[in-house]
């Protein structure tokens, strides 16, 4: 089995340490970050499988917004050279609920508190490698909750293309460009499998494009993710 590069970022360094001596062999860390600026390199640098995110960093420009978040948004879109995105699992101490929805908005796969253990650590990381979401059982809720809240609403057009989507179809497009599987978005906005299955085949059929990697290109470069 071939090993996970993960690339860890908070600010503490005890922290990182910490991290780096409980990860098992087969999760290799390839680097570390303490701030914004640094994340952000090293993530377009190393494009690791997953990225271990702190969600209160220092460094960041945007007023109001949590460091963790920033470097999401400004990491939208980092893929490896075979295609596959970048994947973010937030790992903080905090559990309020406005940090994990401003991660998970921001495009973080998943969200586990630091109070986890290490064999559960290192079943979040690969999950997440894999595609799935993973959360801490607390928090979960919050998620379903902000995702369900929002299943009515819109996503703002930006274009022709945008235009030919319904509502739901923008949801699930964003959803599936961001990484996340066919049951997570299912258990996200309350449909079926089958109804995801259905959508995303209509979504490229309308943008006439093959499959999600080219989607989430597409969505990448009209800042939708």
């Amino acid at each position: 089995m071939s090993s996970l590069r993960v690339l860890l970022v908070d600010d503490h360094a005890l922290v990182r340490s910490g991290v780096r001596a409980l990860l098992p062999p087969d999760l290799l860390v390839v680097g570390e970050a303490d701030d914004v600026g640094s994340a952000v390199e090293s993530v377009q640098r190393l494009a690791p499988d997953v990225v271990l995110l702190d969600v209160h960093l220092p460094g960041g420009d945007a007023p109001g917004v949590a460091g963790g978040a920033e470097v999401l948004r400004r990491c939208s879109g980092v893929l490896h050279p075979d295609g596959r995105p970048v994947r973010f699992l937030a790992l903080s101490v905090s559990d309020a609920a406005e940090d994990v929805i401003a991660v998970v908005r921001a495009g973080a796969r998943g969200y586990v508190t630091k109070s986890v253990d290490a064999a559960a650590l290192a079943d979040a990381v690969r999950r997440v490698a894999e595609g799935d979401a993973v959360f801490s059982p607390r928090l979960a809720g919050f998620v379903l909750d902000a995702f369900g809240a929002a299943a009515g609403g819109d996503i703002a057009t930006t274009d022709a293309e945008l235009d030919r989507l319904s509502a739901r179809e923008r949801e699930v497009m964003r959803l599936i460009a961001r990484g996340y599987a066919y049951k997570d978005v299912a258990k996200m906005l309350f449909i079926s499998v089958k109804t995801v299955e259905t959508h995303v085949s209509a979504v490229l059929r309308k943008l006439q494009l093959s499959n999600r990697h080219e989607l989430t290109r597409w969505a990448s470069d009209r800042r939708l993710l």
